[in-house]
C-alpha cells in the first residue's frame, strides 16, 4: 500500500500512514490521532521508506470535514486567551505556542515550551473544567515553534524546518567545526530559533571529506620554510595557512606538511 506523510499539528514534524486509495501533494485526509479524529495535509507522497507505517488514512476530507475543520479553527482565539490567563494566574513558567481542537470537538491539544519541567495537572483540571473537553499538554521545542510561527533566515528565504518540511534533522556543534564556523560564536550560526541553524547540516559531510588528511587547527606542523603553527584551513581549495616559528606566515598544500 502507498505510504503518505501527513502533518496534523502545524508544531510537529508529519507522520507516516499508509492509504488505500491515491492521494496528491497537499491533499486534506481524515486520520485517527489519539483518540480522536484529525484533518491533516498531506506532504509527501508515495513515500519509499522501509518503516512500518502505523496507522491509515480514513479518507479524504469532504465538504462537511473542511467546514467543521474552519468552525473549530475561529474557537481557538478564546481558547488561548482563557489558557493564557490561567497560566498567568497560576504562575507557570511555560508559553503557549498553539491550540488545536479536534475535528469532533472532544479534544484541544495545546502545545507548549519550556526551558524546565513544569508541573501542569492543576492547570489540565480547570481547563477540563472550563471547557467540558479532553485536555491534552504538549511540550515542544524552540524548533517546533519556529515551524509553526514561520519566517525568513539571515539568507533571505524561508526558514528551513518550513521550506522543505520532514522530520528536522538534529544540528551539533560538530557540523558547524566541520565547516570551520564554530569559532564565530553561538549568536552568528543560530537561526531564530536560538538553536544551530538547519542549514549547517547541507554540507558538513561534504567538508568532513574535504578535511580527511588535513591537520587540526593551532597542531604544529613542519614545512619546507621551517617549523610552524597551523591557523586558518581553507577546506575548498585545500590550504593551510601556517604562522612559522620566525613569525612568517606561509599558505601552503597538504601534500607539504609533514604533521
Amino acid at each position: 500500500m502507498p505510504k503518505v506523510l501527513v502533518r496534523i499539528y502545524p508544531w510537529e514534524s508529519p507522520k507516516l500512514y499508509f492509504s488505500d486509495f491515491d492521494l496528491s501533494l497537499g491533499d486534506q485526509v481524515v486520520v485517527a490521532c489519539d483518540q480522536t479524529n484529525e484533518i491533516g495535509s498531506v506532504e509527501v507522497v508515495k513515500v519509499e521508506t522501509k518503516e512500518v507505517a502505523r496507522e491509515k488514512v480514513l479518507r479524504s476530507a469532504t465538504g462537511r470535514d473542511k467546514t467543521v475543520f474552519r468552525e473549530r479553527q475561529k474557537e481557538k482565539k478564546e481558547v488561548i486567551d482563557i489558557c493564557r490567563a490561567e497560566i498567568k494566574r497560576m504562575n507557570l513558567g511555560m508559553k503557549l505556542v498553539d491550540v488545536a481542537v479536534s475535528l469532533d470537538g472532544k479534544q484541544i491539544v495545546f502545545a507548549f515550551t519550556s526551558d524546565s519541567r513544569v508541573d501542569f495537572r492543576e492547570l489540565v483540571k480547570n481547563l477540563s473544567t472550563q471547557f467540558k473537553k479532553s485536555i491534552r499538554m504538549q511540550q515542544i521545542g524552540s524548533r517546533d515553534e519556529a515551524r509553526k510561527l514561520g519566517g525568513y533566515g539571515i539568507c533571505g528565504r524561508e526558514l528551513c524546518c518550513v521550506r522543505f518540511g520532514g522530520n528536522m534533522q538534529s544540528i551539533t556543534t560538530d557540523m558547524a567545526r566541520a565547516q570551520q564556523i564554530a569559532h564565530r560564536g553561538t549568536e552568528r550560526i543560530s537561526g531564530l530559533c536560538g538553536r544551530l541553524m538547519c542549514c549547517l547540516a547541507y554540507e558538513a559531510d561534504l567538508y568532513r571529506e574535504m578535511l580527511k588528511g588535513m591537520p587540526e587547527l593551532f597542531s604544529s606542523v613542519s614545512t619546507r620554510e621551517g617549523k610552524g603553527t597551523v591557523i586558518e584551513i581553507n577546506a575548498v581549495k585545500q590550504d593551510i595557512k601556517v604562522k612559522l616559528e620566525t613569525g612568517k606566515y606561509i599558505t601552503v598544500k597538504k601534500e607539504y606538511l609533514k604533521v
